[in-house]
Formats: C-alpha cells, sequence, structure tokens
C-alpha cells in the first residue's frame, strides 16, 4: 500500500499519515465509479454524506482522552473540558485557546495560514518554478463559470491549497484583513480529499460544493495583497459549512456578507467532521510564500500520493492556523 507523508513545519520531520476510511476510498474512486457512474454519484450525494458523517461520528465515545490521544489531539488547547467533548463530531467541532496556541506572527504585512491544515501552493503562471496549472482545481470552474470579473482578476494568480485531515481543528480563520466585495456559494458533489481521490479525479476541488469570499486588502487596516478570494470546499461526510465570524474568542458569531470588514487571524467558518480544503487565490505579484514551504515543497526523498500524475514530487507541509503563509510585496 503507498503511504503518504508530509513534513511537519516546526520540527521539520518526516510524518507518515494515517489514512482514516482509506479503502473505502480506494473502493470509491476505483472500482465504483469506474463500473457505476450512477452508484458512484448517489454515493457522492448530499444525502449519503450526511448518513456517512452520521454514522462516523455521532456515536457516543467511551473514553475520549484516549480516542483523541490516539488521533494526535491535544485537549489541553481546547476550551470546553473533554467530558464535554462525548462524540466524534462535538471533538472535531472544538473551540481552541487560538491567541495562545496559534498566535499570530509580528509581521503586519503577513499573510496568515486559514487552518490547521498540510498545505501545497503553487502558480497558474506558466515561468513559475511552481507552477501547478489545473491540477488541484479548474480556475474557471473553482470561482464560478458565470464570475467572469474574477476569472480576469485572478489571472495567472498564486495559489494555496490546504488540505484539512479528519482530526484537525476545524474552523477556518481570517488570512488576511480587509474588506468582503463578494461572497457567494456553488454547489456541487461531496467528494473525499483524501489524497487517492484527489489523484483518480481530475480537478476534484473545483466539482465539489463550495463557498467563495472575495476580500479587498487594499483597504484602511488592510493587509494589502490585493483581492484575496478564500474559496471553502465541502468534501466526503461534510453536510455544511457554518459561516460564523467572530472578533473575539468565538463570541457573537456573525453570517458572512459583502461590506464586513474582517480583522486577520479571526475565526470565519467551521467545517462539520470530516475531511475538507480550502484553497486561497492570491492576484499575480502580490505575496511570496514563506522560503521553508517553498524549499519542502521540492522536496523528492519523501514518499507522496501527490507524485503521481503531476510530473514531479508535491510535499505537504502540515501548518498551523494563523501562522505566517506568505508576505506582502511591495
Amino acid at each position: 500500500m503507498l503511504q503518504h507523508q508530509y513534513i511537519e513545519r516546526d520540527s521539520g520531520s518526516v510524518v507518515s499519515e494515517q489514512l482514516l476510511g482509506d479503502r473505502m476510498v480506494r473502493l470509491l474512486y476505483h472500482q465504483v465509479r469506474e463500473n457505476s457512474t450512477g452508484l458512484f454519484k448517489l454515493l457522492t450525494s448530499s444525502w449519503s454524506s450526511q448518513i456517512l458523517g452520521s454514522v462516523n461520528f455521532d456515536r457516543p465515545v467511551l473514553n475520549i482522552r484516549s480516542f483523541a490521544a490516539g488521533l494526535g489531539i491535544d485537549l489541553s488547547e481546547c476550551l470546553d473540558p473533554p467530558e464535554r467533548l462525548g462524540t466524534a463530531r462535538k471533538l472535531f467541532e472544538r473551540r481552541i485557546r487560538y491567541e495562545d496556541c496559534r498566535p499570530l506572527p509580528d509581521l503586519p504585512d503577513a499573510v496568515v495560514s486559514p487552518a490547521d491544515a498540510r498545505v501545497l501552493v503553487g502558480s497558474l503562471q506558466e515561468q513559475s518554478l511552481f507552477f501547478l496549472k489545473e491540477k488541484f482545481f479548474s480556475f474557471e470552474e473553482l470561482l464560478g463559470v458565470d464570475r467572469s470579473f474574477w476569472h480576469r482578476a485572478f489571472h495567472n494568480a498564486d495559489f494555496a491549497v490546504f488540505r484539512l485531515t479528519p482530526d484537525k481543528y476545524h474552523y477556518n480563520h481570517t488570512p488576511v484583513a480587509g474588506k468582503v466585495v463578494d461572497f457567494f456559494s456553488i454547489d456541487g458533489s461531496y467528494n473525499s480529499c483524501n489524497p487517492s481521490a484527489v489523484v483518480s479525479i481530475a480537478t476534484p476541488y473545483s466539482k465539489n460544493k463550495r463557498v467563495v469570499t472575495i476580500i479587498d486588502t487594499d483597504v484602511e487596516g488592510g493587509t494589502r495583497v490585493g483581492m484575496v478570494a478564500m474559496i471553502e470546499v465541502v468534501a466526503l461526510m461534510i453536510g455544511d459549512i457554518a459561516q460564523a465570524y467572530s472578533r473575539r474568542s468565538y463570541d457573537a458569531p456573525q453570517q458572512i456578507r459583502v461590506g464586513m470588514y474582517l480583522e486577520k487571524g479571526q475565526p470565519k467558518s467551521l467545517y462539520r467532521p470530516g475531511s475538507s480544503t480550502d484553497i486561497l487565490l492570491f492576484q499575480r505579484g502580490r505575496v511570496r510564500f514563506a522560503d521553508d514551504l517553498l524549499q519542502n515543497q521540492f522536496r523528492n526523498d519523501i514518499i507522496s500520493r501527490f507524485n503521481q500524475g503531476f510530473g514531479r514530487p508535491l510535499i505537504e507541509t502540515d501548518i498551523k492556523v494563523r501562522s505566517h503563509l506568505a508576505t506582502a510585496v511591495r
């Protein structure tokens, strides 16, 4: 069985990922998809996603401490005591003391990670050293075929793909400060974000149900990196993305709306349990990704399922929410 490894950012160590539900994913994205198109569509529908989510996440967990430890979840980060986290769903929808556990970098022009996730960075510019065109998404489909204005604005964009695994903290935080100028959702399927599924289906993230937030950062108090598109992608076993922006802790959560000013690093939304994906698009030439993320991605001594069909190894780095992702280019 092919492993999937990534780099742990803080230590630089190589880690083999525990691929939850890997057998089911291989069956679904190979045998079922190839032999029964109708059954595959049924199994990746909203109805099936909700059923799978309930079966996997709503059963009581008798020993939540042992369960969390087995997944590498640090309960000391949580706002709520362990006895209140009695199911996998409650554990995966946990709130954390992010001001203490995930402090913002002391850089006013920094773009930060929107999630605890495994990240790949890329570019739609052919001359870029990290050119990755239509490997993870179709650019036009991702933003919606009727949003040609944003197609032009993000032509030759740089991007970052954040893959959240089921054990991750599932709140998304705002990667930049700025004003919301567009906000919309696009219907689609509920496909897995397991690396096997990504490789098996061309451009899967642009075919999933997703929510798009366009943020203008060139406003007073903004991060000054131009327009930023934040795309939250619904995955298998995810039935919803709850928009819940809070200016302080998790207090008084608000629905995202056009005209709202978002502060950097604050909770923005919550994925329901399961794997899921964030994608950030940056206008050409407005950001430079952190050097360690770029260097890690070009290593060739790590086993990655993204080696298949991509022309060269693509190595993910495990990144913390609110940590340094990129810096504004002046």
